[in-house]
């Protein structure tokens, strides 16, 4: 890795991180370098694995909703 940029700005992401809804607005720099640096395949993959996460987000959070009611 190379380290941020010497002018002080971020290290640009690939679009599709933003239209994805990851929250690149929170990433620190060395996680921004890491996903700058991903290849067109990783970059599929970890946008596949947040798109299934988030189709069962909704069932997942009901599920905790009613075993957390039935705890107390």
């Amino acid at each position: 890795m190379t380290g941020p940029p010497d002018n002080g700005e971020q290290v640009p992401l690939p679009d599709a991180l933003y239209e994805a809804g990851f929250p690149v607005d929170l990433l620190t720099e060395e996680q921004r370098e890491v996903l700058n640096g991903l290849t067109p395949e990783e970059l599929a993959l970890l946008l596949d694995v947040k798109s299934r996460l988030d189709a069962v987000g909704p069932e997942v959070q009901a599920h905790g909703e009613i075993a957390g009611g039935a705890l107390f």
